[in-house]
């Protein structure tokens, strides 16, 4: 039996609770009946026992209201309990396909035997990424259905995107642009009729690129050097770099400084090592440097014309090693050279250590290439940390056009129709695999334009070479004004 005693005791305290709520009190009310006017039927059992259960019953729930564990578990349910129309996240289903080619770029370098004079004739030129920030970031993407922050930016891939029909194209004339341009590159000047290559400019697929201006451009370039180091494609974007900052026009304020750098024309050469322009207004310099093989080339006997040459591998050119520390920009290439008719054309001889190359494997063609990138990407990479002011970058290589044969096996290159094969390149990796793994962990960063150049056959100078033999098509060298104008856009972009 339920001690009766012990009931009022509680039912007592529970009267005199001052923070009972209203439920409580009425409870209390009915208490307070039973005590007085039924107490006698709290002797029987069965009443004792129901009253009993009713009290704790109350008691308990009372107790449970006043818990802050029961506050924590309901505000928990709560928190969860959001719809399912407050929290979304867009994805995205977005699938790319890499751009077909027409199979002219070697995927192993080994393979690569291309020859860049069309006529065979050898250049006899003698003895011889701070991470930049692009002018425009593009906004960031949502990629697989991940949500990415909008306060972080990437940099902007310049190689990916299309060419777009623009008819404020070309940046200048190429039959007036004769102070810089060199008659064998300018169509204008050739029986070629055709020039609707001349009206496209390349779009970047996810960031804008600013319009070229040259005033802006040269204000840009204040007290700058641009150098240009490499073989014949380097030259051409030189000759197109000068022709876009003069507008191609004759400007005989512009100053020939080639003698500060050295490159004036030797006794019987063909034609000095480089060139380089001054713009006084501003003080920009614009220079080339040839440099085919972006090697250390010293000759066994500077006096013997016949005397072969020692092709330093792991040396970068004396003119580099000299005047680097004059340089803002530097854009280097190589590739084309590399094939063993121009080695032995030229009696350039591998040396390692300066000692002649006696590993078979490193002699081949390919392996010989992969090496010198990679020995003067990580020279330069060693130099930026005392030259902060200088950006360099590494063109990848231009692509060859030949079909039906090569250049000198009757191969052409005759498609004059712009985009004929494609106008958009969709992948994220460089169609240069050499060079962009070479720059991988460097400061030295990639100009890309491989992929995009290799969209654009009909603006090769093909069959209207201005000292052109008959039955030989140049698919090598590009018209100008053309494609390498882009290349240059490009990389001001990136400066």
């Amino acid at each position: 039996m339920v001690d009766s005693f012990a009931i009022l005791s509680a039912t007592r305290k529970f009267e005199e609770d001052p923070q009972r709520s209203d439920s409580e009190s009425v409870f209390c009310s009915i208490l307070a009946q039973m005590k007085g006017g039924y107490y006698s039927i709290l002797r029987g059992r069965a009443l004792s026992l129901t009253l009993a259960a009713i009290v704790f019953t109350t008691l308990l729930l009372w107790a449970w209201e006043k818990s802050p564990f029961a506050n924590t578990l309901f505000l928990t349910q709560e928190r969860f309990s959001i719809s399912s129309s407050d929290y979304h996240v867009e994805t995205s289903n977005k699938s790319s396909n890499a751009m077909r080619t027409n199979g002219n770029i070697e995927e192993k370098e080994s393979r690569l035997v291309i020859t860049e004079e069309i006529n065979n004739v050898v250049e006899n030129s003698g003895p011889v990424p701070i991470i930049s920030t692009p002018a425009f970031l593009p906004e960031m993407q949502n990629s697989g259905g991940n949500v990415t922050s909008s306060s972080k930016t990437k940099v902007c891939n310049y190689a990916k995107g299309r060419w777009v029909a623009d008819s404020r194209r070309p940046l200048y004339s190429g039959s007036e642009c004769k102070m810089w341009l060199s008659q064998m590159w300018a169509c204008r000047l050739t029986q070629r009729t055709d020039f609707s290559y001349e009206g496209y400019r390349w779009q970047p697929e996810n960031c804008k690129m600013p319009e070229f201006e040259k005033s802006s451009f040269l204000r840009r370039m204040k007290d700058k050097t641009i150098a240009f180091v490499g073989d014949s494609l380097g030259r051409q974007q030189f000759q197109s770099l000068m022709c876009m900052a003069t507008g191609g026009k004759d400007s005989p304020e512009v100053q020939n400084v080639g003698w500060q750098y050295g490159l004036v024309k030797a006794r019987g050469a063909i034609r000095p090592d480089g060139w380089a322009y001054r713009f006084p207004k501003t003080n920009t310099t614009i220079l080339y440097y040839w440099s085919a093989s972006l090697s250390d080339l010293v000759p066994y006997d500077s006096s013997n014309k016949t005397s072969n040459v020692a092709m330093h591998l792991d040396r970068p050119p004396a003119f580099l090693r000299r005047y680097l520390h004059w340089f803002d920009v530097l854009v280097l290439n190589t590739g084309h050279h590399w094939n063993r008719g121009k080695l032995v054309a030229n009696r350039w001889v591998m040396h390692i250590d300066g000692k002649p190359n006696k590993d078979e494997k490193r002699a081949e063609i390919g392996n010989a290439k992969n090496f010198t990138v990679h020995s003067i990407v990580r020279w330069v990479d060693s130099q930026l940390r005392s030259h902060p002011h200088l950006k360099a970058f590494f063109r990848t290589i231009s692509p060859r056009h030949f079909f039906n044969g090569d250049w000198n096996t009757g191969g052409t290159c005759d498609n004059t129709t712009p985009l004929s094969g494609g106008s958009e390149v969709v992948q994220d990796g460089s169609r240069d695999p050499v060079i962009e793994a070479a720059l991988r962990g460097t400061k030295v960063k990639i100009l890309d334009i491989t992929a995009l150049s290799e969209l654009r056959d009909e603006g090769h100078i093909s069959r209207y070479s201005f000292r052109g033999t008959p039955g030989v098509n140049d698919c090598l060298h590009w018209c100008l004004p053309g494609i390498p104008d882009a290349w240059n856009e490009i990389l001001i972009a990136q400066i």
